[in-house]
Order: structure tokens, then C-alpha cells, then sequence
């Protein structure tokens, strides 16, 4: 039984818990704001190819390892959050994140700036991702899923904000300076809010609120990687990934050379897109609180079939259709980094989220690598952007039939 002492005593910020943790959030989607930047690697992109002589290819190379890094050590970093604290964790990979801007200021090759930028960033970025969600999981019991997507808004969001700060420092001083600047700014910025990240006592769970028969309910799950649940996730998880991530490399050659809207009106659809990219976060965890997340998963991926259909009808000015269908993509890219994380907490042994959850987020890794090359090899072949949308399609139509299948609580492989 756990005492009212210890729902009464335990305060925050000066405050009670009930009232202190929701500065936890923002607390939290200004750490994620900072690590989301590494999304507005276009900014630097073409900057770079000028000032070192990179090909397109060679100035990938960083956001791939960037990428790649970031996913994996979100993984690492779940293992060690109950040994070492979510403090120092956060910590050393806002640091990193920092470090890692710091001396891609300094770079003169491909090889230096993907160490820089694409290691030393992304494990920085892998190692503190997780921290804010695991803290607000804890703190919010009883809303778990809002909780979590109003945190990881910072994540989807930061392009709105981080870019345009990008672009400034760019053309006012050089690239190397914006990512010098970048660089002490996130060091500081990140590891500063880090201290704040602390987790509730245990047993501690805010007042007026049980958990309904969790407990007998926790011990009669299997293991997550005995779980056929946890299959079903990590395979919707990435197909959600790879069609997202496809669609946003895309939209903006998609309006210019489809559509045949003007790169600036391209330039301000794609901060529309990064809105709902956003705002879809707490909406989809607040979902997944209430429904069954298969019924959630479904949904995002009739939404994707129905956006890839129109885009297979889009052609010269029809703006409105394009707008429809790259705001829904945008929006269930969004709404997967809150329905996975959801999941994970509904499905599965929430004591052990920290490190389930990093085990889920491999298969945003793998999706992201596919997501970022797909779309483009395809242009390449066909000569069209449109031939894109077929395979999304069909990738939506496979999610369908994993969710409704794979993805049901309490199944055992």
C-alpha cells in the first residue's frame, strides 16, 4: 500500500507534485526543441557543399549518420537510466549534442563533419531523446499519453523555430559560425533544463488516482520480446516511419516540380506541414490513452492510404489536394512518435519503459535510413515523384493488415 505521506510530502519546484510536474513538460519540449535541429540539416547543407566542394551525396552523409546514431543510442541510453539517474544521462548527451555542433564548425571534409555532426551529435542526441518522455511517463500515471506527446512537440515543432534561428546565424556571420554559436547554445541550454529531470519516489502516483488492477494485469504479461504485441508495434512503428520521413523529404520538390508552386510558397507548405507534424503528438497520445493502439494505428494508416491516393490524382495547381495529402503525412509521422512511445507504456511492463522503449525505437532507426533514400531512388528511376506514392500506399495497406493482427495486448509469440 503506499502511504498518503508519500502523495502529500513530495514536492516540485517549491510546489506540490501534483501541481509541479506539469513544468516538467516544457522543461522537456524545450531539451527536445534544441535536439530536434538536427532535422534542419538542409540549412547547413547546401552552405557546406560551397565552403568544402561536397557533392550531394557527400553532404548526406552527415544527416544519415546523424540519423543512425540518433536511433541507436536511444536504445543504450534506456538500459543505463535506472542504474546512473536520468540527470547525468541527459547531461552527457546534451554535451554531446553540443560538442558535437562545436567542432563541426571546424571541419574540412566529408569524413570530420560526419564524425562531428553525425556521431558525435547524434549519440548525443540518441542519449538525452528519451529522458524527458521517461520522466513525464512517470510523473503522469494517470495521463501518460497526453503527457508524452506534449513533450515530444519540441521534437516535431523545432524546424518551425530552429531553422529560421539557423538560417539567421548563417547569413549574418558563415555556417561555421551558426554551428559554433549552435553548438555552446545547446551545450549550455540542454544540460542547464537537464538538472530538472528528476523521477517521482517510487510508489509515488498523484492524489484521487489508482491504477485500475494494473498490477495483476503487469504480472500477466509476457516479457515485451515473448510479446506478439511487441512485433506487431516495432513493424507498424517502422513502416510509420519510413512513409513519413519519405513524404517530408519530398514535400518541397514534390510542390515545385509537381504542382508547380514557386519555391517560396514551397518553402512556407512545408512550416504549415511541420505544424501538424507537430500539434499531432498530443493528439495521437491522447488517443492511444483511450483506445486500443491498434484501432489508433489503423486509423494513421488509412489516413496515409488516402493522402497517397490523392497524390497519385494531384497534377499542375491543384494546391488544395497537395496541401491535404502532405498535412495528413505530416501529421501521422507526427502521431507515430506518440503512439509507439503510448504503446510501449499500455502494452508492456511500464516499470521497465525506459529500455522497452529503446528497444521499440530501433525500428524508427531502420525506417528513417529506408525513408530517406526510397523517395529519391525512385525519382531517379521513373523520372516522377509521383510513382512515390505507390509504394506508400501499399506500405499503409501492409500496416493495416500488422495492426490489426499482430498488434492486439496480452498475445505471446
Amino acid at each position: 500500500m503506499i502511504s498518503e505521506n508519500i502523495k502529500q510530502d513530495v514536492t516540485l519546484f517549491g510546489l506540490p507534485a501534483e501541481t509541479g510536474r506539469w513544468f516538467l513538460i516544457p522543461i522537456g519540449t524545450l531539451i527536445l526543441l534544441c535536439l530536434g535541429t538536427v532535422y534542419s540539416w538542409s540549412i547547413f547543407r547546401k552552405p557546406l557543399e560551397s565552403l568544402l566542394d561536397l557533392s550531394a551525396t557527400q553532404s548526406l552523409l552527415p544527416y544519415t549518420a546523424v540519423l543512425f546514431f540518433y536511433s541507436a543510442f536511444v536504445a543504450v541510453a534506456g538500459f543505463y537510466v535506472d542504474r546512473f539517474g536520468t540527470r547525468p544521462i541527459a547531461i552527457t548527451g546534451g554535451l554531446l549534442v553540443g560538442v558535437g555542433y562545436f567542432l563541426s564548425s571546424f571541419a574540412t571534409d566529408t569524413l570530420t563533419l560526419t564524425l562531428t555532426y553525425g556521431v558525435m551529435a547524434g549519440t548525443g542526441v540518441g542519449t538525452t531523446y528519451g529522458i524527458p518522455m521517461v520522466v513525464s511517463a512517470r510523473w503522469f500515471p494517470d495521463r501518460k499519453g497526453l503527457a508524452v506527446g506534449l513533450t515530444i512537440v519540441g521534437f516535431g515543432l523545432s524546424p518551425l523555430v530552429t531553422a529560421p534561428v539557423a538560417r539567421f546565424l548563417i547569413e549574418t556571420f558563415d555556417v561555421r559560425q551558426a554551428l559554433l554559436i549552435l553548438g555552446i547554445i545547446f551545450a549550455v541550454a540542454i544540460s542547464g533544463l537537464s538538472i530538472f529531470l528528476k523521477l517521482p519516489p517510487r510508489g509515488w502516483q498523484p492524489q484521487g488516482w489508482t491504477p485500475p488492477t494494473i498490477d495483476r494485469a503487469n504480472q500477466m504479461r509476457p516479457p515485451m520480446l515473448k510479446s506478439r504485441s511487441f512485433y506487431g508495434l516495432w513493424l507498424c512503428y517502422a513502416i510509420g516511419t519510413l512513409v513519413g520521413l519519405s513524404a517530408i523529404g519530398i514535400s518541397s520538390p514534390v510542390a515545385e516540380e509537381i504542382v508547380e508552386l514557386d519555391s517560396t510558397l514551397a518553402a512556407v507548405s512545408v512550416s504549415l506541414f511541420a505544424i501538424f507534424n507537430g500539434l499531432s503528438r498530443p493528439l495521437f497520445g491522447w488517443l492511444t490513452d483511450r483506445f486500443a493502439p491498434r484501432r489508433i494505428a489503423i486509423a494513421s494508416y488509412v489516413l496515409i492510404l488516402i493522402a497517397s491516393i490523392l497524390m497519385l490524382n494531384v497534377g499542375e495547381g491543384q494546391v488544395g489536394l497537395y496541401l491535404v495529402a502532405f498535412c495528413m503525412f505530416w501529421l501521422c509521422l507526427g502521431g507515430w512518435l506518440a503512439i509507439a512511445p503510448t504503446a510501449t507504456l499500455n502494452l508492456f511492463q511500464p516499470e521497465n519503459y525506459a529500455r522497452n522503449y529503446g528497444i521499440v525505437f530501433t525500428a524508427y532507426g531502420v525506417g528513417a535510413l529506408l525513408g530517406t533514400l526510397v523517395a529519391g531512388q525512385i525519382r531517379d528511376i521513373f523520372g516522377s515523384y509521383t510513382y512515390a506514392f505507390y509504394p506508400m500506399g501499399f506500405f499503409a495497406i501492409v500496416g493495416i493488415f500488422i495492426a490489426t493482427f499482430l498488434l492486439k495486448e496480452g498475445r505471446s509469440a
